[in-house]
Formats: C-alpha cells, sequence, structure tokens
C-alpha cells in the first residue's frame, strides 16, 4: 500500500472574501434576467470560491432602474403590495405606476431580493444592493467595474 495525500474540501471563510464593486445599467433590460444575473453575483455563485454559508458576493449599484422592461402585458397586470400592519390597509400599485413614481427602484429591488436566501444570509447580501432610478450614484470613490448583462 503506497501512502495516500490527504484531500479536504475548503471551505472558505468570511475574512478570505474580497469583495468587488459592478455597476449595472438597467436601461431596456429585462426585468427577470437582469434580477437574476444581479442575485447570481450579489450571492456569489459567480465565483470558484462559493460557498453556501458565507456571504462570497460582490456588491452591485444598479442605475436607470427607472427604464426597464417588462414583457407582455406585465406593466398592467403585475402588481405590487405593502401593508401598513393595521387592518383593512393593503396597498397596491401597478409595475406601470411605480416606475413612474418616485419609488421606481423598487421593482428591480423586489426582483432581486426575492431571489435571494429566505433567512439572515439573504438579508445580509441584499444590504449590498443599490438601486437608483436615475443614472447618478453616490458610490463613484469604490471605482465600480461595469458589468456586462448577455
Amino acid at each position: 500500500m503506497g501512502a495516500t495525500a490527504h484531500k479536504a474540501t475548503q471551505s472558505t471563510k468570511p475574512a478570505d472574501v474580497e469583495r468587488r464593486w459592478f455597476v449595472v445599467d438597467a436601461t431596456d433590460q429585462v426585468l427577470g434576467r437582469l434580477a437574476t444575473r444581479v442575485a447570481t453575483v450579489l450571492r456569489g455563485k459567480h465565483r470558484p470560491i462559493f460557498t453556501p454559508h458565507v456571504d462570497t458576493g460582490e456588491y452591485v449599484i444598479v442605475i436607470n432602474a427607472e427604464k426597464v422592461k417588462l414583457t407582455g402585458n406585465k406593466m398592467q397586470d403585475k402588481k405590487y403590495y405593502r401593508h401598513s400592519g393595521y387592518q383593512g390597509s393593503l396597498k397596491e400599485v401597478s409595475a406601470e405606476k411605480l416606475l413612474q413614481s418616485a419609488h421606481a427602484d423598487r421593482v428591480v429591488r423586489k426582483a432581486v431580493v426575492g431571489m435571494l436566501p429566505k433567512n439572515s444570509l439573504g438579508r445580509q447580501m441584499a444590504s449590498k444592493l443599490k438601486v437608483y432610478a436615475g443614472p447618478d450614484h453616490p458610490h463613484v470613490s469604490q471605482k465600480p467595474e461595469e458589468m456586462k448583462l448577455g
């Protein structure tokens, strides 16, 4: 019998993760396809060091969220709900009205956060998502790289 080398699976530790910043222009991007790519990068599944129980993702800045595209009749038919907690206070707004309002970033944010894990790790990943309705963002000093979609 020869000597065998011991092989162990490497598990990434939070201190080992180096985070980069990416910027994505949502102009004329289909909402679902944009959200899946952004969620993958936030989660860190695009990296070889991906570990399910560690946040290995990057920071993502989404600009021009108000110019995102929805296919079919979703612009009129897709509804977003919010509730204050009081009886009878359920509010409903269509995607079209939400994109035209001051809260246009909520459409992209809700689509991406819905694709992340539903636990404290998912909330930690969601905090690295920065969504802005217009073309400007305050993260210039982080020197974000442009992320190509598709």
